[in-house]
């Protein structure tokens, strides 16, 4: 693998609108360290409209300065992983924010100290606009918040977050895979970075292998890796215990204005549609000759697809497949390549995968590990959709409104992909193309929204029996576990080893997340159909969500873009047509 030295430039993304260089970066941090005896002559004293209109502004102001330079040591940190000076930086940082969040913790208790008046009165008042969804929320959560000593006391807290980091740590670093055996005896060194290749491999012995081998792994150490979730899972119920709320599920869909309907209704239409994920498996099996289908036969590739793309090329094609979009839309896709927002190549001990990430006023930035492949310009399509979802929010929301929550996160970015799917499949020459095609679509469907929608279902469970009093133990965790493999995968042969799969899941360590990839998906189907249905109409309702940011409460802004998570019909349209890919798929395959 190259070193970064020589990758070329124009495959660099150019970080210098955030901070010139490292001197300009301890230059601003000692500015920023000189902002916390300004926040703390606040505290006791935001009472009235003055003060706090004045902390709102400092608060701005700090924020504005600190921002870019924290993103900017992330990212280069990323660059290369283990570069000392990168570090040393983020360690710096890190303690100076951990420092402003102890000191500045009374500001939560004292704005939720409010008098609903007064409250009420700052939501009217203009000088306050651009902060009227924060004191709307502030107001509704005030019931949650506990006394300024022991908000204090939360705010110090932050070494709970070592959960995840040990699972981490015990997975990514300390575990060790052994080799795997193909068809052919030939041994192959297993890694969970590679796991996924061997897992799309046309060779049947080598995936079984390796998904026996990966989980059979976790399985040995699974005492360790239970006791750190359940550890995690008591901490996420009494911090909502300790907030008053019912459960930890209510807390991080109020925390995320969602409705407990959403999530229900998700699971509900999920599980009556499992049919659909049945299909697919016997339409899988039948192109693969296999009588007996397997747990480890549903992520193999088949078809053929191009096999190298040029990243010129895959920026082409993404231009294409996104032109229903408009315009303005591709000219800032065009800048994201030309101005270099983009880190395109792997180069050695660079951060795997892929991410962008942004602050307000800046470009958004995207790192990728490009190979060349198709699954290469899908990830980078998807990157771009969260590029493009923060440069709109950005451009058309005030500074305190432009974050769009993490509820939405994920739907431009799959509405990006539903896109070159249909672009790609139109526009396909062989029966091959298309069949890898469908393969790709319904893989996605399988991996983001019945998989995610599985383990939505096992978070749900596992927290549910810790609230009602029953002991969490490992072996309740695996057969759990296991049985909602036997309800989503069906009649597919499994492994006794996947019981242990739930122990390399590392969303689990942020609890109620995964939910959000399967809503996401439907709502990227949903859009996507609109648009290259109706056309201008319909993308005029897609940039009401792209350029919404948080103005408004997620499910407001996906309806006021003609989305309706809370209506049924909403997910039945979405099966309905993966229904009819399927039956397209079956015609394309007899």
């Amino acid at each position: 693998m190259k070193k970064r030295s020589q990758i070329q430039e124009r495959y660099k993304w150019d970080l210098s609108p955030l901070c010139k260089n490292d001197e300009e970066f301890y230059q601003k941090l000692e500015i920023i360290k000189s902002y916390l005896p300004k926040f703390k002559k606040f505290e006791g004293k935001l009472n009235n409209k003055k003060n706090i209109l004045n902390y709102l502004n400092l608060d701005k102001e700090f924020d504005m300065l600190a921002n870019p330079i924290a993103l900017y040591c992330h990212l280069h940190g990323d660059e290369i992983l283990s570069d000392e000076r990168r570090n040393i930086m983020q360690a710096k940082l890190e303690n100076v924010f951990n420092e402003f969040s102890i000191e500045t913790s009374f500001v939560t208790s004292e704005l939720h100290a409010l008098p609903d008046e007064l409250l009420d009165d700052i939501i009217k008042d203009k000088d306050f606009a651009d902060y009227d969804r924060a004191f709307k929320q502030i107001k509704k959560s005030k019931k949650h918040i506990l006394s300024k000593e022991e908000e204090k006391l939360l705010g110090g807290m932050s070494f709970l977050d070592g959960f995840s980091n040990n699972m981490h740590l015990l997975s990514d670093v300390d575990m060790k895979f052994e080799k795997i055996a193909d068809s052919r005896g030939k041994l192959h060194q297993l890694t969970q970075s590679n796991y996924s290749l061997y897992m799309s491999s046309p060779d049947r012995i080598l995936r079984k292998n390796a998904i026996t081998t990966l989980n059979k792994t976790f399985g040995k150490t699974i005492n360790i890796f239970a006791s750190n979730y359940i550890s995690d899972v008591k901490a996420d119920c009494y911090f909502a215990k300790v907030r008053k709320y019912e459960s930890a599920l209510a807390r991080a869909l109020e925390g995320e204005e969602i409705s407990q309907e959403v999530y229900d209704v998700l699971i509900k239409k999920v599980e009556e549609n499992l049919k659909i994920l049945f299909n697919f498996f016997k339409i899988k099996a039948k192109i693969m000759n296999l009588k007996d289908f397997a747990i480890y036969d549903h992520m193999a590739d088949i078809g053929k697809s191009k096999s190298k793309y040029s990243y010129d090329e895959a920026m082409n094609i993404i231009l294409k497949a996104l032109s229903p979009l408009g315009e303005e839309y591709l000219s800032i896709l065009t800048r994201a390549k030309n101005e270099r927002w983009i880190d395109v190549y792997p180069n050695e001990d660079k951060r795997s995968g892929a991410y962008q990430s942004s602050v307000y006023g800046y470009p958004p930035y995207v790192l990728t590990n490009f190979e060349g492949d198709l699954n290469s310009v899908f990830t980078l399509a998807h990157e771009l959709g969260h590029a493009m979802h923060s440069y709109f929010s950005d451009k058309t929301q005030v500074y305190e409104k432009a974050d769009y929550p993490i509820f939405l996160a994920e739907i431009a970015s799959t509405t990006n992909e539903m896109l070159l799917f249909n672009y790609l499949l139109k526009n396909s020459k062989t029966r091959q193309e298309k069949i890898y095609l469908f393969n790709k679509l319904f893989t996605e469907v399988k991996g983001t929204i019945y998989r995610q929608t599985m383990f939505a279902e096992f978070e749900q469970l596992v927290h549910a029996k810790q609230e009602s009093g029953e002991a969490l133990t490992k072996d309740l965790l695996c057969r759990e576990y296991y049985n909602l493999n036997k309800k989503y995968f069906g009649k597919v042969k499994l492994i006794d080893e996947i019981k242990y799969e739930w122990a390399r899941i590392p969303h689990f360590f942020t609890a109620f997340y995964v939910y959000k990839y399967a809503t996401g998906l439907i709502c990227a189907i949903a859009f996507t159909n609109r648009i290259l249905s109706e056309g201008e109409s319909a993308v005029e309702d897609y940039f009401k969500f792209l350029t919404a940011g948080g103005s408004l409460p997620p499910l407001e802004t996906l309806k006021n873009a003609k989305v309706d998570l809370e209506d049924e019909k909403t997910f039945d349209a979405c099966f309905e047509y993966l229904d009819k890919m399927l039956k397209e798929w079956n015609k394309l395959i007899k």
